[in-house]
Parts: C-alpha cells; structure tokens; sequence
C-alpha cells in the first residue's frame, strides 16, 4: 500500500482521532509523544487526544515528563485540594530549566481543562490526576520527606534531615554532587538516602491507617519522593562518567513511577488508565532505533515489555517550522527556525504525500530511515549529528501523528530572544 493511500487526513473535526481512541479502549498505559520540548502543535494535539481518553476511555492519571514534587502541586489543584488560585499559579513550582516546558499557554489550557473536568463530576467519581515521572528534583524531593514527616512524626522527621544533611556538603547545585561524588572521589550519600526510603516503607501502614484514603494517599507521595532521592542520588553519580547509565538509569526510574503510580491509583481508587506525555525518544519503543541497538532502554520499551497487550504508543512528526529552545543548557527560550527535514528521512517521506496533518495508525511502514529528535536544545548548525538518528517507525509507535509545518509553544515568561525569534529560512526572499 503506498503511504499516501494508508493515512488519515485530520481536517480538525471531533472525529479526527476516532480510530486512536478505539485503539486505547483496551490499553492501560497510552505513552504520546512529541518530535520536540517546544512545539505549539504537538502540545494541543496531545491535550485533545487525551481529553477523549479521559471522556471515552475512563482515563484518570496523566503522567508528565516533569518532576514528582512539581506535578503534585498541579495534581492537588486540579483536584481543588490546593489554594492555588489558577493553573498559571498551580505551575508555579516548575522553575527549573527548562521552565518553558511546563509553564507555557497550552498546559494552562489543559490544566484549566482538567479543574473544570474534576469539578465538574459526580460525587465520589474519580478524579482525574496530574502526575510528574522524572527525577531531577533532589533538593526539592527532600524537602518534601522532612515536611511530609514533620506533620505525622516529628521524631522521623528529625532522623530524615539527619540522613539528608550528607548533601549539605555539596550545596543545593546536583551537578556539583554529579561531579563530586561521581568522579571527584567524594563520599556518596547513597546510604543514607536508601536508610531514608527504608524506614519510610516499613512505616507505611501504620502512618496511612491513621486517616484512610487521604492519608494514604500522601504517604504515598512521601514515599515516592524518598524514592526519588535514591534514584537521583544514583543518577547525578552517574553523569560525569559518560556511557548510557545515566539515560537508562532516568527513564528505569520513571517507568518504575508509572507502575508505582498505577498501583497505588488501583488500590485505593479502582480500576485506572494512564496517559504518559514525553518526548518521542521516552515514548517510541527503543529496540526498534539505532540508540536502543547501542544499549538505550526508554519507557516505551519498559512498558511495552512490562504490560505487551495494555500499552499504546503515539509518536509525532514535523516537517519545518519554528519551535521554542535554547542554544544551550540553562540558556534562555528562544523562538528557532526548525529546518526543513533531511532527504532520506521519515519527516520528509511524509512531506512528499503533499498532505499537511495525518494520522497514521498503524504505521505500516518498512524499513530504517531516519528520525528527528529536537529536545530542550535546537543546535541547527549540527543538525545531522545534534538530532537524527535511525529508526523503524512501525515498530517504534503504534500511531504516528504527522503535522508538516508548526510553530513554537508560547511560554509563560518570554523573553527578549523569544521575542525576537530568527529571521525566516528564506530571508530576504519570500521562495
């Protein structure tokens, strides 16, 4: 079948994805992707598709590629268990680099979504939750255990910022742990935070039986942050020494959190479904791409594994645009030309079918070709090196969205170099 002949053109119509929502009627976990940190398009498109999810399909979890601590405060707000007074508020805490991912005009369209959604149910209906996956939130993650316990048993909480004190050597900087107790001969604090998560599990019941459902619930979120903890403290020893440990290290830990999530989720509110947002190299199964061949696990592919018949994955694509970036790491949002795609690639294959937004589900395409894969940085001038590499599409998603030209994501705080954006690939001519 030629490709052209295999897609679904989206017109923008409410029925537009009605073959991706019947195929998520029997997953549990539907992973969707995005091509790149900073694309307006692939933002709405992943809300929409996973407001039917949560209207038709019973979806109540939505897990982000975003830190624990940082989501939850999302996550209590569009619960109206918070005194945020508005999403713009609620995303408050999402401070660290790159902000933009989080803190930007459709996230607070869909938070605001979410509230009205929750709001709006019967009594004792599930609410849908706003959840984080990753681990790069230590110092905040640490934070958390201490309050957490100073509230339920002042004498653990005294213990906690005993265990955790070891970090104080180091500063709030993990980069500075990362090289210290990674390569710099430093002793870890690997002990003490594994002590920490223990004690917090063996405390587990009788803490949370002492206030039913609510108190389990944030025992929970307590734990999961110890957990974290270990999990970071491993990941920044990880960093400075190169290889793909760190990478396999940051996505084990947040497979583990979406299984640990779904879990707690079915214990104490029934039956649950989750909606995983993350970047396509998180989400599209990693056995099927060059990086997976050199060793990569991701998400898609622990979940995959994990749950084979339960798992949905959804990747997209894009031909040329603009997207939101930086130059560098810790650099400021930049509005950036995203060039046409390289020849021999699968943005380009779908370009030539001549129609502009498609659903291609399944992608039934065979053969390596390759991929693009814009993160927080858009590097243009090393754009084979920074951000292609080689994949079988129908073996890495099961759902390809394709949306030919796009435009950057709006963030919360612009700055003047997003202001200015480039200049057009084709200045001074209009061709």
């Amino acid at each position: 079948m030629a490709l052209a002949d295999a897609v679904r053109p989206l017109s923008g119509a409410p029925t537009d994805y009605d073959p991706l929502v019947e195929r998520a009627a029997s997953a549990r976990f539907v992973l969707v992707g995005e091509a790149s940190h900073g694309t307006h398009e692939f933002y709405r498109e992943r809300a929409e598709i996973t407001k039917r999810l949560i209207a038709e399909q019973g979806v109540t979890a939505v897990a982000v590629e975003g830190d624990w601590p940082d989501a939850y405060r999302v996550n209590l707000f569009v619960r109206a268990a918070s005194d945020d007074a508005d999403p713009d508020e609620a995303l408050s805490d999402f401070r660290r680099f790159p902000a933009w991912m989080w803190r930007n005009a459709d996230v607070v369209e869909f938070v605001a979504w979410l509230r009205e959604w929750n709001d709006a149910l019967a009594s004792g209906a599930p609410k849908v939750g706003f959840y984080g996956l990753d681990l790069y939130s230590l110092h905040t993650s640490m934070e958390a255990v201490v309050a957490y316990l100073d509230e339920v048993d002042p004498e653990a909480a005294r213990r906690a910022r005993d265990r955790y004190s070891c970090f104080d050597h180091f500063g709030t900087d993990p980069q500075v742990y990362a090289y210290e107790a990674g390569i710099g001969g430093a002793e870890p604090c690997e002990r003490e935070a594994v002590d920490q998560l223990v004690e917090l599990r063996n405390a587990a019941a009788e803490l949370a039986s002492r206030d039913g459902r609510v108190a389990e619930d944030l025992h929970f979120y307590a734990e999961q942050n110890a957990r974290l903890v270990v999990n970071a403290e491993e990941y920044y020893r990880s960093v400075f020494r190169g290889g793909i440990q760190s990478w396999n290290l940051r996505d084990g830990h947040m497979a583990e959190t979406l299984d640990a999530l779904v879990a707690h989720l079915e214990r104490t509110h029934g039956p649950t479904k989750a909606v995983v947002w993350a970047h396509n190299s998180h989400v599209g199964d990693a056995r099927a791409t060059q990086l997976g061949q050199a060793g990569e696990l991701n998400i898609g592919e622990l979940v995959r594994r994990r749950h084979p018949a339960e798992t949905l994955l959804v990747g997209f694509t894009t031909y040329a645009g603009t997207v939101t970036a930086a130059s560098d790491w810790g650099g400021p949002a930049e509005r950036k030309n995203v060039r046409r795609a390289l020849g021999g690639s699968w943005e380009q294959r779908f370009h030539e079918t001549g129609v502009p937004r498609f659903l291609l589900a399944p992608p039934v395409l065979d053969g390596r070709l390759l991929e693009r894969a814009i993160g927080v940085i858009y590097r243009p001038e090393t754009e084979r090196l920074s951000h292609y590499f080689e994949a079988r599409l129908a073996d890495q998603f099961d759902a390809v969205i394709h949306l030919d030209r796009t435009r950057a994501l709006e963030p919360l705080e612009r700055t003047s170099e997003w202001e200015a954006g480039e200049l057009p690939e084709t200045y001074p001519w209009a061709v």
